[in-house]
């Protein structure tokens, strides 16, 4: 997912001429998008400097190194709270040391919804002029956001419904605590500008548990082997689909399993079925209650601890109106539909 999102933002720099070939692209990951703009400055002749998570595994390390990408990593830490709060200070010490670097800023410039643009028109062309509802965890806010957008534009009742582990600011969950495992990269502790609340019809929040399940059974069902971001969104599609049987539920899966071997898969005997599973229906996320509650967002406004603040990490970014990605996106979509460099296979 965030393959498509990197390549189509540095593709549209490198032609608006914000950067060249041979600059220093800079961003902090939890481990995906690290891989993803890693491969996307190998194809287009740039550095990549990442500020990575306690998070980003051997393996990991191991394809950036590969790829040429420098990587700094925090040091162990329980509470991804604080070690966001590290990694976006460290991103400031870095700009402050190198000017000329370019910050990707993923969570919060509108950039990075351009790539999503061809994987909406793929998914219109295989589901066809049918009501669709669209179920991801929400991240950034990039990759739901732009699917929702595009596929509204041709109308059809599409449905958004985003995903949330506990403890996350961006949907007003950071009062509940998940006693096991934060799922990491579906939510956050500081505000992202680049989440549009305005946009959600319904939001799940997942427990490490309910994600669990989710994740053991869509390999045992399915073959898929994927983490606990996909597992999540699986049990929450499942959900919206057996309840709204007349409408077409497309769900984004987002990362592979292989980093949640030990820490899931090996716990596969706890799982619980999925069919015993079901959301506990909220009004407020002053109810939200552990592992899985659900609640109609009504493409409501961000809750107040969700707002970027002026002088905040988000406000630096180059965020721009809601209306900027169909006025750039001609510009980038050869970069995504054209054959695929090797490096990207």
């Amino acid at each position: 997912m965030k393959v498509v999102s990197a390549s189509a933002a540095v593709r549209h720099l490198l032609d608006t001429g914000a950067v060249r070939p041979g600059d220093t692209l800079l961003d902090s990951s939890s481990g995906i998008y690290a891989y993803a703009l890693a491969l996307a400055c190998h194809r287009h002749g740039m550095r990549c400097h990442i500020v990575g998570s306690t998070t980003v595994d051997h393996t990991l390390r191991t394809q950036l190194a590969v790829l040429g990408a420098t990587l700094e990593q925090m040091e162990p830490c329980s509470d991804l709270k604080l070690d966001q709060k590290r990694r976006v200070a460290r991103i400031q010490e870095i700009l402050t040391e190198h000017p000329d670097y370019h910050w990707m800023r993923q969570y919060h410039d509108d950039i990075h919804y351009l790539g999503y643009r061809d994987v909406a028109e793929r998914v219109r062309q295989e589901t066809g002029d049918v009501p669709l509802t669209v179920v991801g965890g929400v991240g950034s806010g990039a990759s739901t956001g732009a699917l929702a957008r595009r596929l509204r534009e041709d109308g059809h009742g599409v449905e958004l419904v985003g995903v949330q582990p506990y403890g996350s600011v961006t949907f007003g969950s950071e009062h509940v605590a998940d006693p096991d495992i934060i799922i990491a990269g579906i939510g956050s502790s500081i505000p992202f500008a680049n989440v549009d609340h305005g946009l959600y019809d319904t939001v799940h929040w997942l427990a490490f548990e309910a994600a669990l399940a989710g994740s053991v059974d869509l390999l045992r069902r399915h073959a898929v082997f994927a983490g606990l971001s996909t597992g999540a969104g699986y049990l929450a599609a499942r959900w919206e689909r057996e309840h709204d049987p007349a409408r077409t539920v497309v769900f984004l899966a987002a990362d592979t399993g292989h980093r949640y071997v030990d820490t899931v898969f090996a716990r596969h005997r706890e799982a619980a079925r999925v069919e015993d599973l079901a959301p506990r229906t909220v009004s407020s996320p002053a109810e939200l209650a552990l592992p899985w509650s659900r609640m109609s967002w009504d493409r409501a406004p961000a809750p107040a601890s969700a707002v970027a603040s002026t002088g905040s990490e988000a406000s630096t970014g180059s965020v721009t109106s809601a209306g900027s990605e169909a006025s750039v996106a001609g510009g980038v979509r050869g970069a995504v539909t054209g054959p695929p460099h090797p490096a990207g296979r």
